[in-house]
């Protein structure tokens, strides 16, 4: 079986499927090439209001293929260092696309599918499933951002351990250290993270694309760039057409319909 990435709306919602069942969805260059297209794509679109990441069957992604790396190993490192930039394309895509990311979790969430996961804006987890930095497992380094996302989102110590021990972790462990926002059913995972894109498809896009900017840069500036960014986005948000539709619908206790 082919590995792909596969694609389909559910509503306002664009869903990507990692879809590489026989090896428990590992990545490929191939998935990293779709899926910067499909979030290009999805960005002109407006009838694209969100995009969920998840993995064919029980699932999510086990990370690179370690056939795929055994056999780099015998081509020169320019191969490999190709293919990770290929996958720091997407990571990068993923956090500058002004639109929310949810990753949607079941069964095994590791190396750089994990990585992936991190990346998303929101992370929605069955409660079986089970996270791993894999890489110091087989005598690796992490990729995909893992080392960024985790000492920003954990205290020293413990992204320490994740990063060099490889320890698995559960999904109500990481909600409660604030990496992961809702803990599903098993086997709902992808059904709560669709719910939670129609909450977002139901906000004023501009709106969403701002505050995702702006949390972006959060962290990389100071307070006064930081507010001098803010004042811009509300004053350019203020002056949109949602805002109008917004206040007008709350005054009047009324349903907002953004645009």
């Amino acid at each position: 079986m082919t590995a792909s990435l596969k694609s389909h709306s559910h509503g306002q919602t664009m869903v990507l499927t990692i879809s590489n069942p026989e090896h428990r969805n590992a990545l490929g260059p191939d998935m990293y090439a779709a899926g910067v297209e499909a979030l290009n794509v999805a960005e002109s679109s407006p009838e694209v209001r969100s995009v969920v990441i998840t993995g064919e069957g029980n699932h999510f992604c086990a990370g690179g293929n370690l056939q795929r790396l055994l056999s780099n190993r015998q081509q020169p490192p320019e191969v490999q260092a190709q293919s990770i930039e290929g996958l720091h394309n997407w990571i990068e895509t993923i956090r500058a696309f002004p639109k929310p990311v949810v990753a949607a979790v079941e069964g095994s969430c590791a190396g750089a599918g994990f990585s992936l996961a991190l990346a998303c804006d929101m992370v929605v987890a069955a409660h079986s499933s089970v996270f791993v930095m894999a890489y110091s497992n087989v005598g690796l380094s992490p990729d995909g951002g893992a080392t960024w996302s985790l000492m920003r989102a954990l205290p020293r110590a413990t992204a320490l351990q994740l990063l060099m021990c490889g320890d698995r972790i559960g999904a109500e462990r990481l909600q409660q250290l604030g990496v992961i926002n809702t803990v599903s059913v098993t086997g709902e995972a992808l059904v709560d993270a669709l719910a939670l894109c129609e909450r977002l498809n139901a906000r004023a896009p501009n709106a969403l694309a701002s505050i995702k900017e702006l949390a972006n840069d959060a962290t990389t500036v100071l307070l006064h760039a930081q507010l001098g960014a803010e004042r811009d986005h509300f004053v350019r948000n203020l002056h949109h057409a949602n805002a109008g539709e917004g206040i007008d619908a709350f005054i009047s206790k009324r349903p907002a319909h953004y645009r």
